[in-house]
């Protein structure tokens, strides 16, 4: 009703008249002035007044004619997207991706689809899990690429495409690094980084410890940084839990593998998407091609 409403407004804004207005909207005068009467009772506003040269806005009605202007361009805008996106042409998914699938599993992947989908702008934004949930059920991602290591929900599809193991890691020269054997009591002399908001993986650890009898080691930085976490583990005597796909890249910038007793904890890892009736291509291609990934 009020979308009917703001744009039999809209109308008589840029026609500067109810008669031409209506002869544009294909509807009687007296509907039209209808329609402004009740927006007018609804906002209670006068929203215009007759001038010799035609019917103007009020003050009032050029504060509302500036804010519709604006949603019936997004309007425009929703309408063209949701044109391109229902024909797979264009339009843009937005994926959330954990540190290890940002770094290493994503970019070939995302380079292969760009090439296949020219026309579909993919935004890409790195969280945890505790994140980027949230973002997924809400709407502000369309596919999440992680552990999988969460609480199901009847609106999320998980696809389990791989296992992630993680190890911790400190700089070459921490004085864990020499040892033959590292015990979880050592662990715990020593400050440790965390993701910021990473709960699951704060609590994986703490399972790690509470397993060998332990108190939870202390946090001293949390941070949303991969690139932040390498350049503080080289900095000082932190340590961190990372999946071995990144070791690689924490090698190259001067950590090292801490030799610990048994295995830190092991994570299902795949895709996570919402489940509906009307799944849009373009988000149907980018699943595709994270499975043929894990297929070779």
């Amino acid at each position: 009703m009020y979308s009917r409403l703001l744009r039999h407004f809209l109308a008589v804004v840029e026609h500067k008249g109810i008669t031409s207005a209506a002869d544009e909207l294909h509807i009687s005068q007296p509907a039209l002035t209808k329609s402004i009467r009740q927006l007018e009772d609804n906002l209670g506003v006068t929203l215009f007044e007759r001038m010799p040269t035609g019917v103007v806005p009020t003050p009032f009605g050029e504060i509302l004619a500036r804010r519709v202007r604006l949603m019936d361009l997004e309007y425009r805008h929703a309408l063209a997207e949701i044109h391109s996106i229902k024909g797979g042409a264009g339009g843009a998914i937005s994926i959330g991706a954990a540190p290890v699938w940002m770094v290493q599993i994503l970019p070939p992947i995302i380079v292969e689809f760009c090439r296949n989908q020219p026309k579909v702008k993919v935004k890409l934004k790195s969280g945890v899990i505790d994140t980027m949930v949230p973002a997924l059920l809400g709407g502000e991602l369309d596919v999440v690429c992680a552990s999988l290591d969460f609480p199901s929900h009847p609106e999320i599809v998980k696809e389990r495409l791989t296992d992630i193991r993680h190890v911790l890691v400190a700089r070459a020269g921490h004085p864990l690094v020499q040892r033959n054997d590292v015990s979880p009591a050592d662990l715990l002399a020593f400050p440790w980084l965390a993701l910021a908001n990473d709960y699951i993986g704060a609590a994986r650890v703490n399972s790690f410890f509470a397993a060998n009898e332990l108190d939870p080691p202390l946090t001293a930085v949390e941070t949303t940084s991969t690139s932040s976490m390498f350049s503080l583990l080289q900095h000082g005597d932190f340590i961190v839990n990372l999946p071995t796909l990144l070791l690689p890249y924490a090698e190259a910038v001067g950590l090292a593998r801490l030799p610990i007793r048994g295995t830190l904890w092991d994570s299902p890892a795949g895709i996570a998407y919402r489940m509906t009736k009307s799944p849009v291509p373009a988000i149907n291609s980018f699943c595709a091609l994270v499975r043929s990934h894990f297929a070779i």
